[in-house]
């Protein structure tokens, strides 16, 4: 089995509600880096091409980044905690990966040390948001 991880930052930010308290609107230096796994090789002895996964992964970030990610969809409807956007992160992504692959992880750190981490259900299962 093979692996391979690609991170990005960007800056945004966002309001959410913990304990039923909305936090005031506050920004975020984030990362995120998705890590794609499979049991072989191309013919070019790639798992895939690192530019596919960062190209992927910078398109699904880039409408979030400098703005209020609580009004971009699909959190203009849906909570903006790291966990959703870790989900939405995969969710977007994966078409993008080779049929020989799959995303393995999708981790959101919204500040040094504080990391949420996406997970498929079952292999090769990636549940989207839309």
């Amino acid at each position: 089995m093979f692996e391979l991880e690609v991170s990005h930052r960007f800056s945004a930010a966002h309001a959410v509600t913990v304990g039923g308290v909305r936090e005031e609107l506050h920004g975020h230096d984030w990362r995120v880096t998705v890590t794609v796994r499979g049991p072989r090789l191309d013919e070019e002895d790639l798992l895939v091409d690192f530019h596919v996964v960062e190209t992927s992964l910078q398109d699904v970030v880039a409408p979030f980044s400098g703005r209020t990610i609580n009004g971009i969809p699909p959190f203009d409807r849906l909570h903006p905690t790291a966990e959703r956007i870790a989900e939405h992160v995969a969710s977007r992504m994966a078409p993008a990966i080779p049929s020989a692959c799959e995303i393995a992880s999708v981790a959101v750190e919204e500040a040094p040390g504080c990391i949420a981490r996406w997970f498929p259900a079952s292999s090769g299962a990636t549940e989207g948001l839309g």
